[in-house]
């Protein structure tokens, strides 16, 4: 998620009107590699990129493939074979022992389903969500090579009967594909994944001790919100990298942030009531992962004023 958002950040700043953009996308990889399908890395024509698709190896070459690939206007798929060690073909040894993909293609601003628009969308929704790609494509299925479907599990989506079923086992597993489909007398080699939002990381305490923490998770790609029921304490300047910052009281929370089993919870506004308060309300909710900061003396009356209330939520480890 975190090289996602930089991608798209870097080309928001691309001024198109001067310059062309292409994506490259491992799309399959057989044996080891450094990246694993579904990394990216953006191309620039005045050779800047952003991301990476090996551990350094291959980005020179795929960089000037993708210029020729923004010439000529058509994507394509390049493998890099990197068994040997002593093959020099890129100008170094590799020895990844592996075979690597590479779908490369230009983009299309004015194209409302080019794989930048789509991030963007995703980027936006924060859903979970499979994108199907076509690599490869012959003639006679009159597919175009680079066109994707996409699945969110909204009656909006439009999934042709040719690839749904993989389409749904990627949503189900989360696992990338990488297939060819007979259609049409002929075939489609197509790279499907599942991209979900990142962790979302709620932080409630605005003390001393919450500056570093949402910097931190931040610098990780995490999406931090700081709240807490003190508005004093709640300045965006101590928190420049936290997404949002929220006044909320401590029985408003999980009416004004929506948790998800993406998000995690880490309780340290050094207030035992307020603590307690959220902690009571986070224990009906969906998410996975809660910290409360402090000692262990300290959750353990937390579990006895529940006791007294008649209350009955299952212990922390």
């Amino acid at each position: 998620m975190k090289e996602i958002n930089r991608i798209l950040t870097v080309y928001d700043q691309i001024d198109l009107s001067q310059r062309k953009v292409a994506l490259a996308t491992v799309v399959f990889v057989e044996g080891s590699a450094y990246r694993r399908p579904g990394a990216r890395m953006l191309v620039t024509d005045d050779g800047r990129w952003e991301g990476a698709i090996s551990g350094g190896c291959l980005e020179g070459d795929a960089l000037r493939k993708a210029r020729q690939i923004m010439m000529d206007g058509k994507p394509c798929v390049v493998r890099y074979y990197t068994m040997d060690d002593d093959a020099n073909s890129l100008g170094i040894g590799l020895g990844c022992n592996g075979i690597i993909d590479v779908f490369i293609e230009p983009i299309d601003p004015t194209n409302l389903r080019n794989p930048i628009t789509l991030l963007h969308e995703f980027s936006q929704h924060r859903d979970r969500r499979v994108i199907a790609t076509v690599c490869q494509a012959t003639p006679t299925t009159d597919i175009r090579e680079g066109s994707r479907f996409v699945l969110t599990n909204q009656p909006t989506d439009s999934i042709p009967d040719w690839i749904q079923q993989n389409v749904e086992l990627v949503f189900q597993t989360g696992k990338p594909l990488t297939t060819t489909i007979p259609v049409n007398d002929g075939s489609v080699d197509v790279f499907i994944e599942r991209i979900d939002p990142g962790i979302e990381l709620v932080i409630f305490g605005a003390g001393y001790d919450t500056i570093p923490l949402t910097r931190l998770a931040t610098e990780i790609g995490r999406t931090v919100t700081v709240t807490e029921d003190c508005i004093a304490h709640l300045s965006p300047k101590r928190f420049p990298p936290a997404a949002c910052v929220l006044h909320a009281d401590a029985e408003a929370v999980t009416d004004k942030i929506q948790f998800t089993d993406r998000t995690a919870a880490v309780l340290m506004s050094h207030n035992y009531k307020y603590d307690l308060a959220v902690l009571t309300r986070l224990l009906t909710t969906d998410v996975p992962y809660i910290v409360v900061l402090g000692p262990r003396k300290r959750y353990e009356k937390m579990q006895a004023d529940w006791i007294k209330r008649g209350k009955c939520f299952h212990p922390l480890a």
